[in-house]
């Protein structure tokens, strides 16, 4: 094309920063709001634009070319300016509230019981919790910050894992008269996970012959919330289950537990793009998991 100006619009640059950080014109896409073939093009305008291209495409990948790495630093340090620049012009107030997509589980079991602690450091902070089940990858692209569960090889380079899960089973204290039974018990899983009630005994050596009998659920919220009052055992890990088995509302009936594939992981908002609410929760996030 003509270079007319110097400098490429906005939108190009946004497309393959945020393509570049993903390696993935679709997760790119979710981000910015826009379709994956939009953004694709965007990509190309900038290459045409440039001269050069930025990206190797290959059948289900995309990798950096050596211009693209050396473009992409100095392409961010400029957005990082544009964005501190205009955060000073338009005041820190609007950056205190913030969309979190959490996982529902942990924005239960983990998030809610903390918030306390949240709210008492930063009392002007205003977050919007969404708790989507199913396909949170459809809905991520509205929240700045996202927590999400799932097996590391799902998740993208940008992501931070949070935890390495163990698992095993939880019951209430007087559940089977305090003698949980694993071949008569009731028992709850929730559903789609590796660590189920088959895995947990492949691992602890013990016959296991039920799996058709487990009753599933789409979340831990409903599986742990029965077995709190007493309808049986459910598998649980250890982000979940830990406060009820501190204050021992639940206890685990065997010893055994095993390593979870699946663990929480975060995806925080890119350099340009934080805000104040964003780094004031993830400072926070960071400490509450270093102190336990």
């Amino acid at each position: 094309m003509a270079k007319s100006s110097s400098l490429p619009p906005l939108t190009w640059l946004r497309a393959f920063e945020a393509t570049a950080r993903h390696l993935s014109f679709t997760r790119a896409a979710a981000e910015l709001n826009l379709t994956q073939s939009a953004v694709s093009q965007h990509v190309r305008s900038l290459e045409a634009f440039l001269g050069r291209d930025l990206f190797v495409r290959k059948t289900r990948a995309l990798e950096l070319t050596e211009d693209g790495s050396n473009y992409l630093p100095s392409l961010r340090d400029a957005l990082d300016l544009i964005a501190a620049s205009t955060q000073a012009f338009t005041g820190s107030d609007r950056g205190s509230s913030m969309t979190l997509q959490c996982n529902m589980a942990y924005s239960v079991f983990w998030l809610a019981p903390r918030l306390h602690r949240l709210y008492a450091r930063h009392p002007w902070l205003v977050l919007n919790i969404v708790t989507p089940i199913w396909d949170p990858e459809r809905h991520a692209a509205s929240a700045a910050m996202e927590i999400r569960f799932g097996r590391p090889e799902d998740m993208d380079a940008t992501a931070i894992r949070l935890s390495d899960e163990m698992f095993y089973p939880v019951c209430a204290p007087g559940f089977q008269a305090g003698r949980a039974d694993l071949e008569t018990a009731t028992l709850f899983d929730c559903a789609g996970i590796t660590g189920t009630w088959a895995t947990w005994a492949k691992s602890a050596g013990v016959p296991f012959a039920r799996q058709s009998e487990v009753n599933l659920t789409s979340t831990y919220v409903i599986s742990i919330n029965a077995a709190l009052h007493g309808a049986g055992m459910t598998m649980a890990h250890g982000s979940l289950a830990q406060a009820f088995l501190r204050d021992g509302s639940l206890i685990r009936p065997y010893g055994h537990e095993a390593p979870l594939t699946e663990s929480y992981f975060l995806f925080p908002p890119s350099s340009h793009a934080q805000t104040p609410a964003s780094r004031a929760f993830q400072d926070w996030l960071s400490e509450e998991l270093q102190t336990g």
